[in-house]
């Protein structure tokens, strides 16, 4: 009885300590719904008129539904062995997969580029969430397929002390099975609303990933995932937290 009560008082107090440090930690969804109601009240003020017609609307719509059907379950599951790469990161060094997870488990996020806001609300977060994951010696590494020049002026702009590489083939994002192409017809309607995806990735490079985060262990086995077509749905800080202290 007596062991019963304590190992009970243990989990008691894992499960207390567990929530008093993921209480703290920033929500990605809150800060996406934020984002959205501050878009939606400045609209209705006159303040902020969308770039899109109720025709591009409609056409972003169709093409996010027929990537959800092809991509019904994007990236690599949990209990995968991770894909080693070597990336450049901003300032042009080489920066290699399974030599950082030799330091700590790596928190590996895929983002489209600086000009998502979506993507820089997940950044932030994560950005907020270091300390946290430096308990248990986790660092975060973040991948995209925009130019290393954007990055740093990205890094410069927001001092993120993580690394930021360029994935200028897709290949690492296609290994990690969340490489996608845009339609002519949405690069033509995102062009038209000010974005053009060739100066943020290069040249005929009109593809994307799907957000995704893996938490990766020091063996390189992912042991969370989470990736979704719905760009406006991250992985949450709270979630990494998690799954890090299941990795010993």
């Amino acid at each position: 009885m007596k062991k019963s009560l304590a190992l009970l008082l243990g989990v008691s107090v894992i499960t207390t300590g567990l929530f008093a440090e993921t209480s703290k930690l920033p929500s990605i969804a809150d800060e996406v719904k934020t984002y959205q109601e501050k878009g939606k009240n400045a609209a209705k003020k006159g303040g902020g008129k969308s770039p899109f017609s109720t025709k591009d609307m409609q056409a972003m719509q169709l093409f996010a539904k027929e990537l959800a059907k092809k991509m019904p379950n994007p990236g690599l599951k949990v209990g995968d062995k991770a894909p080693d790469f070597s990336l450049k990161n901003a300032f042009g060094k080489e920066v290699r997969l399974y030599d950082e997870i030799k330091k700590g488990p790596v928190i590996l996020t895929f983002y489209r580029g600086a000009w998502c806001p979506f993507c820089n609300l997940e950044l932030h977060a994560l950005n907020t969430s270091l300390p946290a994951f430096k308990k248990y010696n986790a660092s975060v590494i973040a991948v995209t397929p925009q130019k290393p020049d954007k990055s740093a002026a990205q890094i410069k702009k927001d001092a993120y002390p993580f690394e930021i590489l360029s994935d200028l083939d897709s290949k690492v994002i296609k290994n990690y099975k969340l490489l996608f192409k845009l339609s002519p017809e949405l690069v033509a309607i995102y062009k038209k609303a000010g974005l053009n995806l060739e100066d943020f990735n290069g040249k005929g490079r009109n593809e994307l990933p799907v957000p995704g985060t893996f938490v990766i262990d020091t063996k390189g086995v992912i042991r969370a995932a989470f990736a979704d077509t719905d760009y406006k749905k991250r992985m949450e800080p709270v979630d990494i937290v998690k799954a890090l202290k299941t990795i010993k």
